[in-house]
């Protein structure tokens, strides 16, 4: 409990800044930044890693790349100017559901959960790319070696803090229905 609530007070923070990094010095720098500046982002990326640990076999890495690749594609939509009006309430979506399934360990056919998990990383691409300098492959790739790194955490966390998993699944699902309710 006492790695829980350290976790939560580390992520705290974040809560308040939405998504700073995007000045960082170079866009490698702001790339990497952008994931982990923004609660929505770390809470539903570190679900998805979590949710994966609890199915395990191929979710282990089906999961993340689904994540990865749509995010990689909705990041590529959005620094071509393509906006969506749904994007936030999508990323808020995901953080509450991608939480709530790893919570509960949700076990879906595995094609539903990929297909699910990558409309929720399209929309978390689409921000990143949107709000992220056009056209820097770098970064893009900041923003998806901090998604891997996320995504990883919650893995590890998942197959080694077993007992905390679910309460951490929870924990992101309840962060997101505090970031819906404005904060």
């Amino acid at each position: 409990m006492t790695k829980l609530l350290t976790l939560l007070l580390i992520l705290a923070p974040s809560l308040a800044a939405a998504h700073p990094g995007h000045d960082a010095g170079s866009p490698f720098m702001a790339g990497l930044g952008h994931p982990l500046g923004g609660a929505d982002h770390v809470l539903a990326m570190v679900a998805v890693g979590l949710w994966a640990a609890a199915l395990g076999g191929r979710a282990l890495w089906a999961m993340p790349l689904a994540f990865v690749g749509a995010m990689v594609a909705g990041g590529l939509l959005g620094m071509a100017g393509i906006a969506s009006a749904g994007t936030e309430p999508m990323i808020l979506a995901s953080v509450i559901l991608l939480g709530a399934a790893a919570a509960l360990a949700l076990r879906l056919p595995l094609a539903l959960s990929v297909g699910m998990i990558a409309l929720f990383g399209a929309a978390h691409g689409l921000a990143h790319g949107a709000e992220g300098p056009q056209g820097h492959a770098a970064f893009a790739a900041g923003f998806v070696l901090a998604t891997g790194a996320l995504h990883m955490a919650g893995i590890v966390a998942g197959r080694y803090l077993a007992p905390l998993a679910r309460a951490a699944g929870a924990a992101a699902a309840f962060g997101g229905v505090l970031l819906a309710m404005g904060g």
